[in-house]
């Protein structure tokens, strides 16, 4: 046994030297190349006919960029200052929106009602992973994808170039649709939180306008800055004409040969003015009482009034802004129907085929000549 595993190693040392001379492998490829031949034509030609029944495919494909939501912002559309700048071009996160929402299922569904593809797939809609071999069909035939010049392209794949072209531009146009209406919704959230802070700003207003009218009432209070400077200015007069009539009553008295009459009519007039001096002084005290009061309530009325129509004029805005149409996609290049298939590459098909049965088939030449004789049985029975 030993003799003979001395013998059988250096039999396949003596193998392998011969076969990793490079003559020795071409001399061995040169007597099986009828085979060889004969097995890549088979391959090619087998590849050919397979590949001609295979069903060619037309591409068509739409490129656009995504548009800035900066065009439906009512605080850039309508602001006059060079201080805030509008974008026209969606940033990295505008686009990924759009990706996200072109690869949605509401894009789907629409796209496979419009076109009626589970008739065109040839799918039945009736059975239960229906809606899962759709995804799977309309998915290995639509792409969409960011280009390295940040531009969407998006293609669509099918045997009929007209209707590839179809869908291809009715994803794009329905991709628009989906963004511009997220947009108006989100638009008319903030419609409605202005309306409600309105609206609860007007109630407030109306609050208080009643207290500032329960308190001018009460105070007798209308304009405290008019007021306050015409009561002054009435007690001053008052006050000199009091003090100078009582000085003159004190002298017209002490003279006897002034007549009575002149002494009553002067005492009635200082009695007139004493009293009016008690009530002018009366109403500036009621004035002083109320006022801080008063212009607190009016300062507060005033700044209110000015921001509700602030905020008044900010939702004219917003909803010209949800009235309007701005672009969520800007149109680089439409869909048009291709006039080239796009797969199968049948020339492709039949190279590449030939080429692996044609390494695989020197493999398998080559080892089949090192081996062929050996025997195996005693190979195997001697272990």
């Amino acid at each position: 046994m030993e003799i003979y595993s001395i013998g059988q190693n250096m039999y396949f040392c003596g193998v392998m030297e011969y076969k990793d001379n490079l003559l020795g492998v071409v001399g061995t490829l040169y007597r099986w190349r009828k085979p060889l031949i004969a097995l890549c034509l088979l391959a090619g030609l087998g590849t050919a006919g397979i590949s001609l029944m295979l069903p060619d495919y037309y591409q068509a494909g739409t490129t656009f960029f995504a548009a800035s939501p900066d065009q439906s912002k009512p605080e850039l559309v309508f602001n006059r200052s060079m201080s805030m700048r509008m974008e026209y071009y969606g940033n990295s996160g505008d686009i990924d929106r759009l990706l996200t929402v072109a690869e949605s299922s509401e894009l789907v569904g629409f796209l496979v009602d419009s076109f009626d593809l589970f008739d065109h797939y040839e799918i039945d809609p009736n059975q239960h992973k229906a809606p899962f071999l759709m995804q799977e069909r309309f998915f290995s035939l639509y792409t969409v994808k960011k280009t390295k010049r940040d531009a969407i392209e998006l293609t669509v794949e099918d045997q009929d170039p007209q209707l590839a072209a179809g869908i291809a531009n009715a994803a794009r146009n329905k991709i628009e649709e989906i963004v511009q209406r997220l947009i108006r919704e989100s638009q008319q959230k903030t419609i409605k939180a202005y309306e409600d802070n309105i609206a609860a700003k007007e109630a407030f207003l109306l609050q208080l306008g009643d207290s500032l009218a329960v308190l001018r009432t009460q105070y007798g209070t209308y304009n405290v800055v008019a007021q306050t400077e015409t009561l002054t200015e009435q007690l001053s007069e008052a006050l000199a004409l009091f003090t100078r009539d009582s000085v003159r009553l004190l002298v017209l008295r002490a003279n006897a040969q002034v007549p009575r009459d002149t002494i009553y009519m002067l005492d009635a007039k200082v009695a007139g003015l004493r009293q009016e001096v008690k009530v002018l002084k009366g109403e500036i005290s009621r004035l002083n009482s109320g006022i801080s009061t008063i212009y607190n309530l009016e300062k507060q009325f005033a700044e209110a009034n000015q921001i509700l129509g602030e905020d008044r004029e900010r939702l004219k805005q917003w909803r010209a802004a949800n009235t309007s149409t701005a672009p969520a996609v800007l149109l680089v290049e439409a869909a048009s129907p291709p006039v080239i298939k796009s797969r199968p590459k049948r020339s492709i098909l039949v190279l590449s085929a030939t080429f692996v049965v044609f390494l695989f088939g020197v493999i398998g030449i080559l080892l089949f000549d090192a081996y062929k004789s050996i025997n195996w049985r005693e190979v195997l029975g001697s272990k």
